[in-house]
């Protein structure tokens, strides 16, 4: 019996695009200390937290992004699995990213890999480069997933290192980053970048060095980044290739029993304040 091979992170991620309108990504960040009471008294919290919200909002968004500590942070590691095959099961075509910024060596990077895709299931990974191409490899060769390289953090601290001169020129260190990714790294073409909502000339520099890559932005919504500014210096000439995220905004839009139809206001907010900046083919 053969199978249907299965489809690439970045088509999957393209279908999504098109299908819900948006470049919205919802980042799935559970605080059970913000949790409506009658939800944070349940046994699996996380999990069913996480169901209301994705249940409210799957229509709205491109993918979801559970970061990794906010489960581990609780011994939650078994309500994220839950989480991401509900995803997979109940809205099939809706990608997931696994936002755990992975990057270790050798035989340590493969069990990180293997813990992102067969443990979790997860479409895509975060991973960070600064221990090089090899760290990333185990994650490059799985040619189906993404695989989404730190750049450009929307943190203030990110100065601190990601801007430091290398070379001639005038380069940064984001700017070397970015060229990998875009050459060497991408060579089965799975590769995307992180890139700060919170730095939108960083992100405009970024998109003309690294042409149609898929960025993920986070920085949006609690963070403060400039959403018109975020989709105009970081969208693809056909007013894509972005996953913008945000998670508190949309997440914890109300404390209250209502907080499901609450995040769901707030992604469409952010979904049409996006489209409302967006380049449209005629």
């Amino acid at each position: 019996m053969t199978t249907e091979p299965r489809s690439t992170f970045l088509d999957q991620l393209a279908a999504s695009w098109e299908r819900s309108d948006s470049l919205v990504c919802v980042g799935l960040d559970p605080e059970i200390e913000r949790f409506p009471q009658q939800v944070a008294e349940r046994p699996s919290p996380v999990f069913h937290f996480n169901k209301a919200i994705i249940d409210a909002t799957a229509d709205l968004v491109c993918a979801y992004k559970p970061q990794f500590a906010h489960y581990a942070a609780y011994e939650a590691e078994d309500q994220l699995e839950r989480t991401v095959e509900y995803i997979h099961r109940t809205y099939p075509g809706v990608p997931v990213i696994l936002d755990s910024k992975r990057g270790d060596i050798g035989n340590t990077a493969e069990r990180y890999a293997i813990e992102a895709f067969e443990r979790y299931g997860a479409d895509a990974v975060t991973v960070n480069p600064y221990l090089g191409g090899d760290s990333l490899e185990p994650f490059l060769r799985r040619e189906d997933r993404g695989v989404v390289v730190l750049c450009r953090t929307s943190n203030p601290g990110a100065r601190d290192l990601q801007d430091l001169a290398v070379g001639d020129g005038g380069r940064r260190l984001y700017h070397v980053v970015a060229e990998l990714a875009a050459t060497r790294w991408n060579r089965r073409g799975n590769c995307m970048l992180v890139v700060g909502a919170t730095y939108p000339q960083e992100l405009a520099e970024i998109r003309r060095i690294v042409g149609e890559m898929s960025l993920l932005v986070p920085g949006v919504g609690a963070q403060g980044g400039d959403v018109a500014q975020v989709v105009r210096n970081g969208q693809t000439a056909a007013g894509t290739g972005l996953m913008v995220s945000s998670s508190r905004s949309i997440l914890y839009a109300s404390s209250g029993d209502d907080f499901a139809s609450a995040a769901r206001a707030a992604a469409l907010s952010l979904r049409d304040q996006i489209n409302a900046h967006r380049l449209r083919r005629a």
